[in-house]
């Protein structure tokens, strides 16, 4: 299990393990290896008859700025939008047939959203895909952003940036259970939200941080073991 405590620095090495960790890793969309955001790989499998059977291909970027202090980049949506308004997420979309790799597309999608130059960006790996029940399957493309960049959000899609210091993502006491009920099934699920600030990281972009963590950490501390 990693070390979970700050350095003396203030600084926890979650960038090194975070990077030890995705070493060498690659995309995966096998059926099996899909994730419900929120769940850990064992607990998604109980629930893989509600997903949808042939989602679209889509990357997000998971931007982590290198501060002293790293943090994770968010996007509030538009208020305007006709899906998910106001939601907090990561920049990204649909892969295109033009895209050569979920990366691309991840990066295109943040340079369009935000204006982030993906030459500031260090891809370090992939998470395993997850599915969401309006019928994405999202690569999440793990990157370290490089600072002094300057955004420019498209207020068509995005109102508005925010970052988050990782260690405060990584902290069991700041995640609180939601239940929330399958479109498929009916079933209820149980997913855990972020709440900071005023705000709430909740749904696939707070599923995907917590599979991060799993990565980094192990099982949260309230959650069954295989």
């Amino acid at each position: 299990m990693a070390e979970r405590r700050e350095s003396a620095t203030g600084e926890g090495d979650w960038a090194a393990i975070i990077r030890a960790r995705l070493a060498g890793s690659v995309p995966r969309h096998a059926a099996e290896d899909w994730i419900l955001p929120g769940l850990s790989a064992a607990d998604s499998a109980i629930y893989r008859r509600s997903l949808p059977v042939a989602p679209i291909p889509a990357a997000v970027l998971i931007p982590l700025v290198e501060r002293q202090r790293t943090t994770v980049l968010l996007t509030e949506r538009s208020a305007g939008l006709r899906t998910h308004a106001g939601q907090v997420s990561f920049p990204g979309g649909r892969i295109e047939t033009s895209d050569p790799s979920a990366a691309a597309a991840a990066l295109r999608e943040a340079r369009e959203e935000i204006g982030l130059d993906e030459a500031l960006v260090s891809v370090a790996g992939y998470l395993a895909d997850h599915i969401v029940i309006t019928g994405f399957r999202i690569t999440p493309v793990v990157g370290f952003v490089r600072p002094g960049f300057q955004l420019l959000p498209d207020l068509e899609e995005v109102q508005g940036t925010f970052e988050v210091p990782l260690d405060y993502i990584f902290d069991p006491a700041n995640f609180h259970k939601e239940r929330r009920r399958l479109i498929r099934s009916g079933e209820e699920v149980e997913f855990w939200d972020i709440p900071f600030e005023g705000r709430t990281i909740w749904g696939a972009t707070a599923g995907m941080l917590l599979t991060l963590y799993r990565l980094c950490v192990g099982p949260l501390p309230f959650e069954r073991v295989p």
